[in-house]
């Protein structure tokens, strides 16, 4: 069973390197948004088992639109992918209730990690 992930980046190099880094896994990319507005009704409709979540989008940041996402569904698994690697970015974003962070750039091995490590807690596994 394929897990659907929806990518928020507003770069569309980052969605094609996660679309060929994730060819033959059990990421399924349902989905790609590049804004946070689009993503919010995207979410709405689709219910991804995860979302990649770029911080710096058009009109309504990644911070703004994971809020929205997860007053929509409080169960909704975030993962954050930015190169914005400051200690209060990451703060913010585990405050949210975010599930990883990921730096970019990255490579594919890191980033499988991180994606399995949320599914699993999507799944039921730690902090479910």
């Amino acid at each position: 069973m394929s897990i659907r992930l929806m990518v928020v980046d507003d770069s569309r190099f980052v969605y094609n390197e996660m679309d060929y880094f994730l060819e033959d896994t059990d990421f399924e990319l349902i989905r790609y948004c590049k804004s946070g507005e689009e993503a919010v009704e995207a979410y709405k409709e689709l219910k991804p088992d995860l979302v990649t979540m770029d911080i710096i989008l058009p009109r309504m940041d990644g911070f703004e639109c994971a809020k929205a996402i997860l007053k929509e569904d409080p169960k909704a698994r975030i993962v954050f992918i930015s190169s914005l690697a400051y200690d209060d970015t990451i703060d913010e974003a585990k405050e949210l209730g975010c599930d990883e962070f990921l730096f970019k750039p990255f490579e594919r091995d890191t980033l499988l990690d991180v994606l399995t490590r949320a599914s699993q807690k999507a799944a039921g596994g730690e902090n479910a």
